[in-house]
């Protein structure tokens, strides 16, 4: 996710958007789009809302990001906070491990998400993140939490949609559950119409117009002079 810019994030937020009717719409802010200062935070975060159609944003990083956050949330905008495993740091937690395993890591995430709650986050995401643990920081918060990974104690779930229905088989990360198995359907699909195209049996007769035999016939007079 680090490469994402934030013109290609609002260009899928408006996406989203158009085709959604009563969710609660949560866009994500990429990375070094609100790192920099709180001036330009609060911008990008107004331009989520704005030109993404959004109703929140949602950034990672705990204790650390509070001011921004509270700016933020002073100016209006609706902050979903994000800790435990957060792939825009990927390369700073070592890669993709489970986070909070260790009394000591563990007492930081319950801090983090304390402080998130306390600068102003209507939620906080928990990501990569024991079951026990996710439990105890969502009895802590009065606020809810949204689970990837973590247990069935949070208040909510997430899950990426093309693991959820098998668009992507490469790995399966455990906490995944595959409700369907739709890539091989669709590339099965996709090579059928492959092979009709090449053996012109697509399109077939009843997938094409006609034009009545007289205009048909007076065409090709003038076509041939």
């Amino acid at each position: 996710t680090v490469p994402v810019t934030m013109d290609e994030m609002l260009h899928h937020a408006k996406a989203v958007a158009k085709g959604a009717r009563r969710a609660f719409l949560v866009g994500d802010l990429p990375f070094m789009s609100y790192q920099a200062d709180k001036a330009e935070a609060i911008r990008n975060a107004g331009r989520m809302l704005k030109e993404g159609l959004m109703d929140a944003v949602k950034l990672e990083g705990g204790g650390q990001d509070t001011e921004t956050i509270r700016a933020m949330v002073a100016a209006g905008i609706p902050v979903m906070g994000h800790i435990g495993l957060t792939p825009q740091s990927i390369s700073q937690l070592g890669g993709y491990r489970i986070q909070g395993r260790t009394a000591e890591s563990a007492h930081r995430l319950l801090e983090d998400a304390l402080a998130l709650e306390e600068a102003g986050c209507f939620a906080v995401v928990l990501e990569l993140v024991p079951s026990e643990v996710a439990k105890i920081v969502t009895d802590k918060l009065r606020v809810p939490t949204i689970g990837i990974g973590a247990g069935n104690a949070c208040a909510g779930q997430v899950l990426v949609y093309h693991d959820m229905l098998g668009l992507f088989d490469e790995f399966q990360p455990r906490f995944v559950k595959r409700y369907a198995e739709l890539g091989p359907v669709i590339r099965q699909a996709l090579e059928a119409y492959r092979d009709d195209v090449a053996a012109r049996r697509f399109p077939a007769e009843e997938h094409t117009y006609e034009i009545p035999p007289d205009e048909l016939e007076a065409f090709r007079q003038r076509v041939d002079g």
